[in-house]
């Protein structure tokens, strides 16, 4: 056995051959490549990326009707030069050509003259009637350089398929920082390619990721399951390529399971992920099995909050439209206004809907949604109050009606009315957190289980971040929120009129009088300024509060302390340079702040009601110019945008369901919740965002006792696990990453504790010496940066919690060496040091108990409570024996 044999060639890539060969695709090298009509691809030159004789042999073979002249217009159509194009376009228009066919002009014998036919480049139905070929090391010459990628998947002679290899022990993400990124740039790269792409994957065997041509990183997705949501979990390079690049599970992926999506920052394409193809495919099955028997109940889809369940509703529809035969109409109910906008926004953004059909059907009554379902349309958008009397709206089989999250207990009477109006369709309800007890007739209209993709799952494949929980409650705090259903319901109302504010107040009582008393928010508002600032990850917030009139007056307290804060760094800027030997790693620090603080912007996001301008103006407050901001901007769209400045959203109801901003990052909790609206609530960090290492709850109104019930009825549901996690567990991350850290170091040769503690000269002489020691040779180089990438990745995302102090110094330490080493290579991801250091004089300056708050250290048991420890059987227990349910 030699070297050779641990070669990324003969472990990973000729492994990964011999697999697709096993899944009937042919194989050939391309490594000695011999160009010309005989050749091995039949190419011409390297610059080409389509195999034309493939292709025009495979478009003959798929339409025999067709004149010799048709395919070859479709063959030049396909392989036009599209340079000018944005390649994301680019891709998006071969697609549709994929999908529909290329339209071509034909002789017409019988009418004379010409006319249209469609010429189909693939036969999405029968895989074995297409030309699957795998290309190994082929090469590929670009506008400036020549690019050689592992290996290239190509369908009828199309390159559909792209996958670079490392060896075990270089990260996967290696394969798509060095190899794929640099393919996919325009004059370094070979963007032709990409032109055609359908999907990605990045590899070192043991870890392995897929994801679309517009993916970073971050948005690359593990694929662990092959056919079944229950099969057991894995990840490698094996279950990859037998779950995506098996013929018909490819094509079942490319045709049915990718969206093109317009966005601000512009076209987005975006490939189904593993859970979203399994479930939807699950949901197909399950509907054909309810028209079969005729009951219509197609089921109950539950991912969890954050996994793309507004995606997996277009996926499912569309596959629906083009794969069963039926004259279908989708009716999509949700349970309020805002959220009907944010998924009819979904669809349009999609293409699943035109613009002007996504505006125009929205049922605004009974009658107006019967006279849409009497019209040809695909879909139409209603909510689930609108069906107030069970009389018959429609009695079609061709309706499906989805639901999101309008099937729960509050909607009971209201969703046997739908089913009642339309009684030949079939429901499917698609949900975020699992059924619970009292919702048993959600059953009865809609059946079991179809799909199951919990928390922990999400997690696990990266999903999701993890969310950790933090309780910041001030010394005013709630006692137990025992408040009783009625009163939480009342809490979960999305806006209170006034009438309904009084009767609140009324029930609460004291409990309410302490949550909105003045000094209270004052403490909330100085903290939440103090916590937003010295975060490590530089995320959104949202300030949940109780109800409008608080929401408001939250926000002009944050405003009145932001602007405090604003001026107490000016003045000490102001200090500081009125002296020239002042410290310069200071005055950096104070002016970073500074352009922090004048960059953020803040906005209330409540709903209209009437006569709110006097309901505020009686408790002193005004609400116009906010009301005015929101009709006129769309907010919206401005805190979805990471480089827009509006960076905290001050809600209560709005916003805290069906709402995804990926940079969203922390939660102020300030309102009494409970169940799946607390869930939901706190999943609005729980977004996938470059840099994003977790999200984080910050509590300010004790709702630990509800999360726990709640934790209690989800972890006693399906095997579903917590989605929130004690940040004390990030701290100890944090710990071993830096003794990891530091071990690797010493291994080679590096003294951090010396170099640490050394000072002057000495200490520039040993930081110079760590730098000899670990730049050099690049595996080293790497490993000792992905040491430290995580460190500061884990640090980041705890600040400012007052138990990072500890390792300040030490992260300092391999911050220094990192940049140092990243400076003399020519790297540009230099590690944020000044940033860390511009915190740790705030945290020390600022104390932990900061005007009667008492943000508890870990060392008071009371203030961070370990969720991930909790045993949800014991607790599930305990709740279901409780004399008391409603605590």
């Amino acid at each position: 056995m030699t070297l050779h044999t641990y070669s990324e060639d003969q472990l990973i890539e000729q492994p990964a051959v011999a697999l697709f060969a096993e899944l009937r695709w042919k194989t050939v090298s391309a490594r000695e490549e011999i160009f010309g009509a005989d050749g091995t691809l039949e190419r011409e030159t390297s610059a080409e990326v389509v195999l034309l004789t493939r292709l025009r042999a495979a478009l003959t073979r798929l339409n025999p009707q067709l004149p010799d002249g048709a395919i070859a217009a479709a063959v030049d159509h396909l392989s036009r030069d599209r340079s000018a194009m944005l390649p994301a376009a680019a891709n998006r228009e071969i697609y549709t050509l994929l999908k529909e066919g290329v339209q071509v002009s034909v002789p017409d014998p019988e009418r004379g003259g010409q006319k249209s036919e469609r010429v189909r480049s693939i036969d999405w139905d029968n895989p074995q009637a297409n030309d699957f070929l795998l290309v190994s090391q082929m090469t590929i010459t670009g506008p400036l350089y020549t690019c050689r990628p592992d290996l290239i998947g190509f369908v009828n002679g199309l390159p559909l398929v792209l996958i670079e290899f490392k060896k075990p022990g270089v990260s996967a993400r290696a394969a798509f920082d060095e190899n794929i990124t640099s393919y996919k740039n325009p004059q370094n790269g070979v963007p032709a390619l990409f032109r055609y792409n359908a999907l990605i994957i990045a590899s070192n065997g043991t870890e392995s990721r897929v994801g679309s041509l517009t993916a970073d990183w971050e948005r690359m997705a593990e694929w662990k399951r092959v056919e079944r949501e229950d099969e057991p979990r894995r990840v490698s390079l094996e279950v990859m390529i037998r779950g995506v690049c098996e013929p018909g599970r490819f094509l079942d992926l490319v045709e049915n399971f990718t969206l093109f999506s317009e966005h601000k920052s512009g076209l987005i394409k975006i490939l189904a992920q593993n859970h979203q193809v399994l479930g939807v495919n699950n949901s197909i099955t399950s509907m054909l099995e309810a028209r079969k028997a005729g009951h219509g109940r197609a089921g109950v889809f539950w991912q969890t909050q954050g996994s793309g369940k507004s995606f997996s509703m277009v996926f499912f529809s569309q596959k629906v439209l083009r794969k069963i035969t039926g004259n279908w109409t989708f009716v999509v109910v949700t349970d309020r206004k805002e959220l009907d906008d944010q998924i009819a926004k979904t669809f349009k953004a999609t293409g699943a809907v035109t613009q002007h059909e996504g505006d125009e059907c929205h049922a605004q009554s009974g009658s107006e949604l019967r006279a849409l379902l009497r019209g040809n349309h695909r879909f139409v958008f209603t909510l689930i109050h609108k069906f107030q009397a069970p009389e018959v709206l429609s009695d079609r089989r061709d309706i499906i009606v989805l639901t999101d999250e309008a099937h729960r207990s509050q909607y009971d009477t209201l969703a046997l009315n739908m089913r009642a109006s339309l009684p030949n369709a079939m429901f499917l309800a698609f949900t975020g957190t699992p059924l619970i007890s009292g919702e048993e007739r959600t059953r009865e209209v809609f059946g079991d289980y179809v799909s199951i993709y919990d928390f922990q799952q999400s997690v696990e494949d990266g999903a999701t971040v993890p969310l950790f929980y933090e309780n910041r409650t001030p010394e005013l705090r709630l006692k137990n929120p025992n408040l009783n259903e009625d009163i939480y319901e009342l809490i979960e109302a999305a806006e209170l009129d006034e009438e309904a504010e009084k009767k609140l107040e009324r029930e609460l009582g004291r409990q309410y009088q302490i949550i909105t008393r003045d000094d209270r928010l004052e403490k909330v508002a100085k903290d939440i300024v103090h916590h937003f600032l010295g975060r490590g990850f530089q995320g959104k917030a949202m300030v949940v509060s109780i109800d409008k009139a608080t929401a408001l007056k939250m926000h002009d307290k944050v405003r009145k302390h932001w602007a405090a804060e604003q001026t107490r760094v000016e003045s000490e800027l102001t200090k500081l340079t009125k002296f020239t030997a002042s410290d310069p790693d200071k005055v950096r620090e104070l002016n970073e702040r500074l352009a922090r603080v004048k960059y953020v912007d803040m906005a209330l996001i409540v709903s209209a009601a009437q006569n709110e301008v006097e309901q505020m103006a009686k408790l002193g407050l005004d609400i116009v110019p906010h009301r005015q901001r929101m009709n006129a901007e769309p907010l919206d769209e401005k805190f979805k945008d990471p480089d827009d400045p509006l960076s905290i959203a001050f809600v209560c109801a709005m916003w805290l369901t069906g709402f995804d901003a990926p940079s969203c990052s922390t939660i102020y909790l300030d309102k009494p919740m409970r169940n799946h609206t607390l869930m939901q609530t706190i999943a609005r960090a729980n977004r996938v965002f470059p840099g994003k290492h977790s999200g984080l709850i910050a509590d300010y109104a004790n709702v630990f006792a509800s999360l726990e019930k709640a934790l209690a009825i989800y972890g006693a549901g399906k095997g579903g696990a917590t989605p929130v996690r004690d940040k004390a567990e990030l701290i100890k991350e944090l710990g071993k990453a830096v003794e990891g850290a530091v071990a690797f170091c010493a291994e080679h040769g590096v003294d951090v504790a010396k170099t640490e503690s050394a000072a002057g000269l000495e200490k520039v002489q040993l930081i110079g010496d760590a730098v000899d020691a670990l730049i050099s040779p690049d595996p080293l180089r790497k490993e000792f940066l992905a040491h430290e990438r995580l460190v500061r990745t884990l640090f980041q995302a705890i600040k400012p919690d007052p138990a990072v102090l500890q390792f300040v110094s030490r992260v300092y330490c391999l911050g220094v060496i990192a940049d140092e080493i990243r400076l003399r290579t020519g790297g540009n991801n230099q590690a944020d040091i000044s940033a860390v250091m511009a915190t740790v004089n705030e945290l020390l300056d600022e104390s932990i108990a900061a005007d009667g708050f008492n943000i508890r250290s870990d060392g008071d048991g009371r203030a961070i409570i370990d969720l991930a420890k909790i045993d949800f059987e014991k607790l599930a227990k305990r709740f279901k024996q409780s004399k008391k349910k409603n605590i």
